[in-house]
């Protein structure tokens, strides 16, 4: 069954033009094509320990016909290091194609 992929990465001083353009690269390379929605960032709300948290994202997406969960576990954990985040959201949810 295929699968999208989305990758929410957090609009901040690290995520730089330089570096979203490779990450799409990566992901084009190895999957064939990928999409930045990065002209339209989302905003998040969410509380933690109380206090309201707000972030803007960028999404990116993949279409992939098999899901590597240890590959994709891997990139995240990278995507996590080079940003300096503590957690990036990478889902995936199995897709019909009409």
């Amino acid at each position: 069954m295929p699968h999208l992929v989305e990758i929410l990465l957090p609009l901040t001083k690290t995520l730089t033009r330089e570096k979203l353009d490779t990450i799409r690269a990566e992901l084009t390379d190895r999957f064939g094509g990928a999409t930045l929605h990065s002209n339209a960032p989302a905003e998040g709300l969410w509380r933690d320990d109380g206090d309201l948290e707000r972030d803007r994202i960028v999404i990116v997406e993949i279409m992939t016909d098999t899901l590597d969960r240890t590959w994709w576990a891997q990139f995240r954990e990278r995507l996590e290091n080079q940003l300096f985040e503590d957690e990036i959201v990478v889902r995936a949810t199995e897709i019909e194609r009409l």
